[in-house]
């Protein structure tokens, strides 16, 4: 059968031939591929995306199915459209298929911000007017992220007070573990005082061909390597694993996708100078230009850096360190996630983990990305007209970036 007419029951057989699964990782690399290139609007919009190529369109898998994996993604931190997708692509074609899917959509948006560090790296992109304009483009992007996130996950007077006191300690406690704490703190006061969506129990049959032996394989190493890469880090002095270090934990420790990544990488590579602020802002503003997984601004973040190693390799090292987590995380969550699913108390403690991220999200809009790009009411006035071309008129992304590139160069 063709790929968009075969029936997801063809696609529950638990054993395939090495020349069926190589098969089949081809295709999902290739319609993977495509949907990198074409995938704007970050994680949630990814999601749209998946279901109606995934789902509707080659009917891989059914919407029952799909939306057991997108709770499963959404409970993990990480990238959680990326990691939508690899488990997509070991439904299809086991952890090859999984690979796969996240080579090709993560290859072009990569290709792209490699590109862009190496093309102004030893510039003063500071002083150019388009430079700007990427950082008031960000300004409108994480306010419509904030919009969005507080009127899905804090909808109540519980969840929003959870997120105004979360945007309050990271304001005013301004470390990196105060996100952590406050996901801590967010999750304890859902579990208390939340109670599970209804409905949100059902139970998951995918057959992703993941045991729980490898499943625990995968934790453990996830779990190893944020405890050792700290302590070789502090041994060695090395900075290359002291860089590996800061994006592998910044994979790892993020709830709520690619925007909320912004603060935990600001506070790791920005004050030990391996990253200039306004080299920073100016490669979050052009991440919006491209599809695919905001995490791939980890490879701007590598190859754009001070030291050593910087440029390509740099930048494949940062790409593979922030996202590890995700892979790990995945494989290991698979085999245990049908029985976790039914403890509404976990249910419950992600509600608040929401809550909380909608507040680092909100401290973020302030600091660092308006305190650094909005300087004057001209400047104010173009991100307000961004904001309303994301939020009222729908405009693509792509165009809004261009738009306030060229209006930060005449603004100049």
């Amino acid at each position: 059968m063709s790929p968009t007419t075969g029936t997801v029951a063809d696609e529950r057989q638990p054993q395939l031939t090495p020349a069926e699964r190589l098969r089949r990782a081809v295709e999902v690399f290739v319609v993977a591929g495509r949907l990198g290139l074409t995938s704007f609007g970050g994680p949630i919009a990814h999601i749209g995306y998946f279901r109606r190529e995934y789902v509707d369109r080659r009917r891989w898998l059914t919407e029952e199915d799909f939306a057991f994996l997108v709770g499963l993604c959404q409970l993990l931190p990480g990238p959680a459209s990326s990691q939508l997708g690899i488990a997509i692509g070991m439904f299809r074609a086991r952890l090859l298929g999984g690979f796969a899917a996240w080579l090709a959509f993560t290859t072009p948006s990569a290709v792209a911000l490699i590109a862009v560090a190496l093309l102004f790296r030893g510039n003063d992109l500071g002083g150019a007017g388009w430079v700007h304009g990427l950082k008031l483009v960000a300004v409108a992007v994480v306010a419509q992220a904030v919009w969005s996130m507080f009127r899905t996950l804090a909808p109540d007077r519980t969840r929003s007070t959870v997120a105004v006191a979360a945007a309050l300690t990271v304001l005013l406690w301004a470390q990196p573990l105060a996100q952590v704490v406050v996901i801590a703190g967010g999750a304890l006061i859902g579990r208390r005082l939340l109670r599970s969506p209804s409905g949100a129990e059902r139970r998951g049959q995918l057959e992703l061909g993941v045991s729980r032996r490898a499943g625990i394989a995968a934790l453990s190493l996830f779990a190893g390597l944020l405890v050792a890469l700290p302590i070789v880090r502090h041994t060695t002095q090395d900075r290359t694993v002291a860089f590996t270090d800061a994006l592998y934990r910044s994979g790892a420790l993020v709830f709520g996708g690619g925007h909320v990544v912004l603060p935990l990488l600001q506070a790791q590579v920005v004050p030990p100078g391996w990253v200039s602020q306004q080299d920073f802002l100016a490669g979050y503003g052009a991440a919006q230009a491209v599809p695919g997984p905001l995490f791939t601004f980890a490879a701007y973040l590598g190859a754009v850096e001070r030291p050593s190693p910087n440029g390509v390799p740099g930048g494949l090292l940062a790409l593979a360190a922030i996202f590890l987590p995700a892979f790990l995380l995945i494989i290991g969550a698979l085999p245990f996630w049908t029985s976790l699913r039914r403890r509404s108390s976990l249910l419950a403690a992600l509600a608040g983990v929401n809550a909380a991220v909608v507040g680092i999200l909100l401290a973020a809009l302030y600091n660092p990305v308006f305190t650094s790009a909005v300087t004057d009411t001209r400047d104010f006035a173009v991100a307000v007209v961004a904001f309303a071309a994301l939020t009222i008129w729908r405009a693509p992304p792509w165009m809004i970036v261009l738009a306030c590139a060229v209006a930060g160069q005449l603004l100049l």
